[in-house]
This record gives C-alpha cells, structure tokens and sequence, in this order.
C-alpha cells in the first residue's frame, strides 16, 4: 500500500532497475543459439519432405493403375502411348465401351513435383503391359529405368 509521502514525492532516476534490458552480447548469443537450431533441424525436416513427395508419388502410381485396370475393362485394352493418360479424362476415338471419365476434373492429375507422368504403350519393361512412371524430382528421364524414376510395379 502507497502513503501519502510515496504519491507526493517525484521519482528519481535513481529508483529505476538498473538492469532493465538486454545487453547486445545476450540478444547475439540467443541469435546464434537460434541459428545453430534451425542449421540441425532444416536439414532433417527437408530429408522428410523428400521422402513423403516419394511415398505419394508411389501411392498416386498405384492409384493410377487402378484406373488404367477400369478402362482396360471397359474397353478391353490398356490406353495407347498417343491416346495416353488423357484417355482416362476423355474419350478418345475409335474406342468402345468408354465408360469414363475414370478421373474426377478435366486434367489428368500431375505428380508430386508438378511434372507429368510418363505413360507408355507397350512397355519397354518385360513382365509390364504398359509403363507408368514420374520423373522424380527433377522430372527428368526419357526411360522407366532412368535413375531417380518412380514407376508403376
């Protein structure tokens, strides 16, 4: 509680903390404490990005046969390397049977670094009917066995 002589008298500056900051020597090591921090964390959270974008791409192939095996139901064939993945979005000609569109929207789906797919018809890989695959993350590779490619199994 306040007396009478505490609200009358006028404040010194000598009443004031005398600590009431931060020196500039504690605001740097906190910086440097905060910079070594994100230097260890950055990299192993990017690590997992890279790994999930793989995984997904994974899952979006699968996904993807799973539709191709619909159309190749309906139709009785797998979509040539012209009519390609579009195929599965919109009729194309001189197909029967056509019961699609087998992919919700009017494009087909991109992989997870935003690039197309590569489809083809026939395969270049024995034991494969067609070849389905992303380029990975730089989107390149003109082959299935091309290093870094996610393809269909």
């Amino acid at each position: 509680m306040l007396t009478t002589d505490q609200i009358d008298k006028p404040a010194s500056p000598s009443d004031a903390p005398e600590d009431a900051g931060f020196t500039l020597l504690e605001i740097l090591v906190v910086i440097a404490i905060l910079g070594l921090l994100i230097g260890l964390v950055a990299p192993a959270a990017l690590r997992q990005l890279a790994g999930a974008r793989v995984s997904i791409g994974n899952q979006s192939i699968e996904r993807l046969t799973s539709v191709l095996d619909m159309y190749r139901l309906d139709t009785g064939s797998y979509p040539s390397s012209e009519d390609g993945l579009q195929a599965l979005v919109s009729k194309p000609g001189g197909v029967a049977n056509w019961n699609g569109p087998y992919i919700k929207g009017d494009q087909v789906p991109l992989d997870p670094w935003n690039h197309a797919y590569l489809y083809r018809n026939p395969s270049s890989r024995s034991g494969h009917d067609y070849d389905l695959c992303s380029g990975g993350p730089n989107g390149q590779g003109a082959d299935a066995a091309g290093s870094g490619m996610i393809c269909n199994k």
